[in-house]
Formats: C-alpha cells, structure tokens, sequence
C-alpha cells in the first residue's frame, strides 16, 4: 500500500493548556485541523497559529509546527504504518509529533526540518501533495 501525504497550508501549534477544561468554547471554525485531547492528567491542544481560542490559558506551547496528513482513511486492520514513517525520519534525525484520528493519522514535523523530512520520505516511495 502506497501512502499519500498533504501537506497542510500554515505553520501550527502544541499546546498544554492550564488547568482542566470542562467546557470549551470554539470561537472559529477550524480550517484543516484543530485537536483537543483531555486526560486525567492534562489538556492538549493541536491547531493553527493563531488559532488558540481566547479563553484558552496555555502552560507551555511549542510553535512553529507543519502538518502532513495521510491522505485517505486507514483501516484499523493496518499494521505498523505510524512505526513506518517514523522510522524514514527518526534515521535522519527528524524529531515528530504524531497524532491520529479514527479516519487518519497526522505527522507533525518542526518547520525547519519539514524539507528534510519530505526529502527522507518521498526517498522511500511516499508521495507528497503541496
């Protein structure tokens, strides 16, 4: 199976937010990309520059951020696709944060090793849309 990847337009954010979030107001519509993960022991937010709602209190953030998204839905029967690219990039040196929804997983990669990691992964076969 050939992966395809987007590259998402714009540069995004991590983020932990302060305290807990019982409830949490979206002020815009995200365009691409906008996760909210809670657990019992942290709020984390994945989204646009720019696009950290107002009443959102961050305790740390990391900027700066680019997006490749795996084109199309995966089946949950699929195995060691996520072990697969992180492996084309960790050789390199390329330092990830990977997350995945129930259709997809997103690679996310520093702006400034995006052109080495697209490098490392188009030498491995993956296709990559801008």
């Amino acid at each position: 199976m050939q992966l395809r990847f987007q590259l998402l337009p714009g540069a995004y954010v991590v983020a932990k937010l302060a305290g807990s979030v019982p409830a949490f107001p979206m002020e815009a519509k995200p365009r691409a990309l906008f996760s909210l993960t809670l657990t019992d022991d942290e709020v984390s937010l994945v989204c646009e520059e720019g696009g950290v709602p107002a009443s959102a209190v961050c305790a740390s953030i990391q900027r700066d951020w680019r997006v490749l998204k795996i084109e199309g839905v995966l089946d949950f029967s699929l195995v060691g696709i996520l072990a697969r690219i992180t492996g084309v990039l960790s050789s390199k040196g390329i330092s990830i944060f990977a997350l995945s929804t129930y259709n997809t997983d997103y690679i996310l990669v520093q702006s400034k090793s995006l052109p080495a990691a697209m490098s490392a992964l188009r030498a491995e076969g993956y296709v990559i849309s801008e």
